[in-house]
């Protein structure tokens, strides 16, 4: 399969040449890669099973991980689901568009591959003006999972879709780097307390401010569970080398670096700006300041694809703190990591 990659002069504008040629093979069950605000999305006709079975072709994602839904309108809501709740509306009001996806009961009008079996169906409204305009010229509703190899760390950039599905996917919208940089906040609306089970673009603080009460679901850290959300299950943003968290302070950061240098490895390194200024190491990539943890989210999928198999053995990056988005951040690295190096 030849992939297509389109640059629209007008990405906000559904009738633009490159966007209405994308719609027009998405609604041809074909598959086709967008950006959004969070990281390019691989989008498939949330309606049409076999479409929807060429996404788990392409990224070689396991059958029983279910995929997001993503929406233009609110109306499109309506067609998936069999009961909008009244806090689901206060969040789409606050919150959308925006990296929030709200677990909501389906109607079955999705494909069944979309929900991997289950009752419920994940649907938010991308805040990319590219994004929305491919959804408003398709006129349907794209399930899209991030557009990569199953595994790896999602795109942030046109090129690391390319590196990943070029000739596996019909085509690829750039929209240049994406902002947020993590997939989106995943909350499940069907309980009475409505529970984050994945951390994401938009904060439990920042829900906080409108909801009473959030719960974090505790099966973040259970991988045996049935996945109700993508992301929950299967090692998921993993680099080509393997990665290493280190615990503790910069000085033991330090210490750990020079160690696994003097055992013969070949050491790449991911770190804030405050600890990169303290090493003295040729391989290091800086992804923000520690102080800023919105850029760090935003970098992050970028550094853990710069490293090469041919380049290093091993991957080491600090631990963050997990306030705001820095809960997103410490989820991608823990499912990213293999092994954690603490202080005795």
């Amino acid at each position: 399969m030849q992939t297509r990659m389109w640059k629209p002069a007008e990405p906000d504008n559904p009738n633009d040449p490159h966007v209405r040629e994308a719609a027009n093979l998405l609604n041809h069950q074909e598959v086709v890669a967008f950006p959004t605000e969070t990281v390019y999305g691989l989008g498939a006709d949330a309606t049409d099973e076999v479409a929807v079975q060429r996404i788990f072709e392409a990224k070689g994602r396991p059958a029983d991980n279910p995929l997001i839904v993503h929406v233009a309108t609110k109306e499109q809501v309506d067609r998936l689901v069999s009961h909008i709740p009244d806090v689901a509306h206060l969040l789409m009001d606050t919150f959308w568009p925006g990296p929030l996806t709200l677990i909501l009961e389906s109607n079955g009008e999705a494909a069944k591959n979309v929900t991997a079996g289950l009752t419920t169906i994940g649907i938010r409204m991308p805040d990319h003006p590219l994004a929305l305009s491919l959804l408003k010229a398709t006129e349907k509703p794209l399930a899209a999972p991030s557009a990569n190899r199953s595994g790896r760390p999602s795109p942030t950039q046109a090129l690391h879709v390319k590196q990943d599905l070029d000739g596996r996917v019909a085509g690829i919208l750039d929209g240049g780097t994406t902002g947020v940089g993590l997939e989106s906040t995943v909350l499940d609306c069907t309980s009475n307390v409505p529970v984050i089970l994945r951390p994401g673009g938009i904060t439990k603080e920042q829900l906080e401010t409108v909801l009473p009460h959030v719960a974090v679901d505790p099966a973040l850290a259970d991988e045996n569970n049935k996945p109700k959300s993508p992301g929950m299950k299967y090692t998921h943003y993993a680099p080509e080398a393997p990665l290493y968290l280190i615990e503790g302070t910069d000085e033991f950061f330090l210490e750990q670096v020079e160690r696994l240098k003097e055992e013969g490895h070949r050491i790449g390194v991911i770190a804030s700006r405050e600890l990169a200024e303290q090493l003295s190491h040729e391989r290091i990539i800086t992804c923000g300041s520690r102080l800023n943890m919105a850029e760090v989210a935003g970098q992050l999928y970028h550094a853990l694809r710069e490293f090469k198999k041919s380049e290093v053995d091993i991957i080491v990056t600090e631990v963050f703190d997990e306030s705001g988005v820095g809960a997103a951040v410490m989820n991608r690295l823990q499912k990213a990591a293999v092994n954690v190096i603490q202080p005795s």
